[in-house]
């Protein structure tokens, strides 16, 4: 009876934090954006509508900001003067030295990023091992007029953000049918997530501006 109640209480112990946690966040992010546009929203409700701010226009606020620069981003004009604003802003030092970092970082994981990551990489090890990374570049060197094809893998050593970039023959790289979601909740969740099978999958080619 004992060991049955306690495997009980810790499988629902493991069900109930990431749930609790995630409310928590959600909550806070909630607060966050919301004390930021009360108190431009605050005269405007007290004066044409005799009444406190509404709660969740922070949420809202921020959502039709995104959309609105997305709609501006994937416009021709609209993406030209994204890029003179964002060149004038890295001519700032402090800017730059964070904007740029993190605009990277961001960007690796976005799908319709030409630079983010492709595909997930398995490349084996000095000790007969493999190592799981990310693939981030096809290019290719030529030496004596032979051209060997190489790849660039980004294997993260701490939390996605930190890591090593390796430098391998391509025809040494193993490619699992695991997408990139995949291949970070790997990481995330130390190697638990990973599938008992996983299959080679070699076929598709990985193409890139050169």
């Amino acid at each position: 009876m004992i060991s049955w109640l306690r495997r009980r209480f810790v499988t629902g112990f493991f069900v109930l934090v990431p749930v609790v946690i995630s409310l928590f966040a959600l909550v806070w992010m909630f607060g966050v954006v919301d004390g930021f546009t009360e108190p431009l929203y605050a005269r405007y409700f007290a004066r044409y509508f005799g009444m406190p701010v509404p709660p969740g226009m922070g949420i809202f606020t921020t959502a039709v900001l995104i959309l609105v620069v997305g709609a501006i981003a994937t416009n021709v004009i609209g993406k030209r003067l994204l890029q003179r604003a964002e060149g004038y802003l890295l001519r700032i030092p402090v800017f730059r030295t964070v904007y740029a970092p993190v605009k990277q970082l961001v960007l690796a994981f976005s799908p319709d990023n030409e630079y983010g990551f492709k595909r997930v990489v398995m490349i084996r090890s000095e000790s007969g091992g493999y190592i799981l990374g990310f693939l981030t570049k096809e290019f290719s060197i030529q030496s004596a007029g032979a051209t060997e094809p190489l790849i660039a893998v980004y294997v993260p050593t701490n939390h996605l953000y930190l890591g090593d970039v390796v430098i391998r023959r391509r025809d040494d790289a193993f490619f699992p049918d695991l997408s990139v979601e995949e291949g970070i909740r790997v990481f995330l969740t130390g190697g638990m997530t990973l599938p008992t099978r996983i299959q080679h999958n070699n076929s598709a080619n990985v193409t890139e501006k050169s």
